[in-house]
């Protein structure tokens, strides 16, 4: 569908002239990973949807693009700068929600975990397959009983002569049942600690979670471990304690900063186009006062949570953010881009609820990303404690 000549400037004209907080090298990389997401996700992200279809396929283009753990350094990681690394998460977001957390698990998550924890030998021997594609890792956190409670975790590894053994259950874990090697992490007697596992490992069972309504094109499955022998040197020797998970989480929460506004984008862009083309009382939609007063609101709304993404990459860039600054943009533009899924879709009337449109798709999928890295409840908990000094999680 087509904007008229004379219908008022598309939703990129609305940004705040924001091309010009950007360098070169990170407009390079944001027009490079459009055009991938342009030609390989969006033709085919409805059908995928509607399918529960992964295309293992894309994950080698991905790996020549350069995405997949490209705030990493060495390995054939690409060193690229965080806002470069934003911009890359909202355009695949803007495709789908199912891509920019493949990119997010692969790389934020098992990719940092290994980069961050891991021996000079578990990076040389997992990190260059990781960049280029050729290797899928997935991260095991979140258990059957609860993803904000990690401290309270079932599995464990316990020692058994030169060997670990492990344990236990893990859920909506991402990349699962496709991964060649899990990042899983585990209570032992020293503390919660990071075990590299590779998934052929008798014990090592991965079954997919096929009832989801959201984030249908992505795979999350549920992991169980029933005396998966690992060696020794299986074990990440670089921490000890949650600290280990959670810096990986901080990494996988900026990227949805980020991500979720090419969802919020997308949503604005449709309601410009079909408000200027459709008519409903003898004029466009677009020339109604309530229309107008809804896409002004969405469009403010994106344009700020754009400042505050950007600005959250600059300090990670200077090496100052704060893992409840994270927080203020995760909850903040989570909120957001479903609130502004939700209102388009009430714009485009009952042609919202169809696959015409790509808005209840990214609206069913920024219900996942609202919930995991954090729901908005545990964000809220860590801004009021920053705030106020006092920890209100238990």
């Amino acid at each position: 569908m087509s904007v008229t000549t004379d219908a008022p400037p598309a939703p990129a004209a609305l940004d705040l002239d924001a091309e010009h907080l950007f360098t070169v090298e990170e407009l390079r990389w944001r027009d490079r990973v459009r055009e991938f997401t342009a030609h390989h996700i969006a033709p085919v992200a409805d059908a995928d949807f509607e399918d529960r279809h992964f295309r293992l396929e894309l994950v080698r283009g991905l790996g020549e693009l350069g995405v997949l753990g490209m705030h990493l350094k060495g390995y054939g990681c690409a060193d690229a700068g965080a806002v470069s690394y934003g911009l890359a998460c909202m355009e695949l977001e803007a495709g789908d929600s199912a891509w920019r957390t493949f990119v997010s698990v692969q790389g934020s998550l098992a990719m940092s975990a290994i980069a961050k924890w891991g021996s000079q030998e578990q990076r040389q021997r997992w990190l260059p397959g990781m960049a280029a594609g050729r290797t899928i890792g997935c991260f095991a956190l979140t258990e059957p009983d609860g993803g904000s409670d990690p401290a309270g975790m079932r599995t464990v590894a316990r020692r058994d002569g030169g060997d670990w053994v492990l344990n236990g259950a893990k859920r909506w874990i991402g990349l699962g049942s496709v991964a060649d090697v899990a990042v899983v992490w585990a209570a032992t007697d020293e503390g919660v600690r990071g075990f590299l596992v590779p998934t052929d490992t008798p014990g090592f069972v991965a079954r997919d979670i096929t009832n989801k309504l959201s984030l249908r094109a992505s795979i999350q499955c549920d992991l169980f471990f029933e005396d998966c022998r690992i060696p020794a040197d299986a074990a990440l020797p670089g921490v000890i304690g949650l600290r280990g998970p959670f810096s990986c989480l901080n990494e996988a929460r900026y990227g949805i900063v980020w991500g979720v506004l090419g969802a919020a984008r997308e949503c604005l862009r449709v309601a410009v186009e079909r408000s200027t083309t459709r008519t409903v009382f003898g004029k466009p939609l677009a020339g109604f006062q309530l229309t107008q007063h809804k896409l002004a609101d969405i469009a403010v709304e994106y344009q700020k949570g754009l400042l505050l993404a950007l600005h959250i990459g600059r300090l990670k860039e200077d090496g100052r953010l704060a893992p409840a600054q994270i927080s203020v943009g995760k909850l903040n533009n989570v909120r957001e881009a479903l609130d502004i899924a939700r209102s388009v879709r009430t714009l485009l009337g009952g042609d919202g609820v169809t696959s015409d449109f790509p808005v209840m798709r990214h609206m069913a999928n920024l219900e996942s990303v609202r919930t995991y890295e954090g729901t908005d409840e545990v964000h809220s908990l860590v801004i009021g404690q920053a705030l106020t000094g006092h920890r209100a999680f238990s």
